[in-house]
């Protein structure tokens, strides 16, 4: 983390601006959804309050800063709720990826052999199928074991994304692991447990946050999509933005344009600050593309007496 901090500091350009930008977007979101119950006036599924139902699709206003929809729902409180459980979903599956892709690559490729084609064949069986497709298969056949709830959720934006770490990582172990401190290790007898702990896994996860980040937007689309389409989180167990979106269809249509128009900022705001930083990352963690800032270098003052003698000479 020290070094990935020092060299995201000492870039400059454009690539450092991107990656801030990004920053302040998404940490104003996770701000916003860790401070849920205190920041929102009501909770994702409240529609009373002491016996009376809130206005139905009541405008923008001092008491309902985004308007109701037409659940009697809070759209400000729904938004904010909707934050948590999209940063919830999005850490659970970019998780849930990594520690189950990083390793099946790391295996693979070392191994090699039946072991590394058939984990290649799975994969690529998998990363071939359209993303949204897959992950709507997959929440119906976790839907009755796991019910819609966000865990749900995850693990079946999970299924879409472990194939692409597992190629990355794949790839990256079959043309390091011939490299010279491999074999040396080879040589004093590490068994390759240790070969692939100790010596390959630091070096071959340098692109994983990149990826990670990338994939963090790419999820939060996919779960809107998922919502928008009736397949994604039950509205009785977390506010969702896709959701708020299906709903706010016909009334948008009838000229109520705010139940719609805050949930879909929403989505837009934070899918962009998740690309801002993944494209940030890339450009100031790959040595190819970034720029290094220039650290100005004063020289000592010479004394006179060492002017003289410098003349001498």
């Amino acid at each position: 983390m020290r070094h990935w901090f020092n060299t995201i500091w000492n870039t400059r350009g454009l690539a450092r601006w991107i990656l801030v930008a990004g920053l302040v977007i998404v940490v104003a979101f996770v701000v916003l959804a860790l401070l849920a119950p205190w920041v929102a006036p009501y909770e994702f599924n409240q529609s009373k309050v002491d016996g009376e139902k809130l206005p139905k699709l009541a405008h923008p206003s001092g008491d309902y800063w985004l308007g109701t929809n037409d659940q009697f729902y809070d759209i400000w409180s729904r938004v904010i709720w909707g934050a948590r459980t999209a940063l919830e979903v999005i850490f659970l599956s970019v998780a849930f990826s990594i520690v189950l892709g990083v390793p099946l690559g790391l295996v693979s490729g070392f191994v090699g052999g039946w072991v590394d084609r058939a984990l290649v064949f799975v994969m690529d069986s998998l990363y071939a199928l359209p993303s949204l497709l897959l992950a709507i298969v997959f929440s119906f056949l976790l839907r009755g074991p796991l019910g819609g709830g966000i865990v749900a959720a995850a693990l079946s934006l999970t299924c879409i994304y472990i194939p692409q770490y597992f190629r990355v990582v794949r790839n990256t172990t079959v043309s390091t692991k011939e490299a010279v401190y491999v074999e040396a290790a080879r040589a004093i007898g590490a068994p390759p447990r240790t070969i692939m702990r100790k010596y390959l896994f630091g070096n071959v996860v340098q692109s994983v946050p990149v990826i990670g980040t990338l994939n963090a937007a790419d999820a939060l689309s996919t779960l809107a999509a998922l919502g928008f389409l009736g397949f994604g989180i039950q509205p009785t167990e977390a506010s969702e933005w896709g959701y708020d979106l299906s709903r706010a269809l016909d009334d948008a249509q009838a000229g109520t344009w705010w139940p719609a128009l805050f949930p879909g900022l929403a989505i837009i705001l934070l899918i962009t600050g998740l690309t801002l930083v993944g494209e940030g990352l890339n450009e100031t963690l790959n040595p190819a593309l970034r720029r290094r800032r220039l650290i100005p270098v004063q020289m000592p003052a010479m004394r006179a007496d060492d002017a003289i003698d410098a003349r001498n000479v």
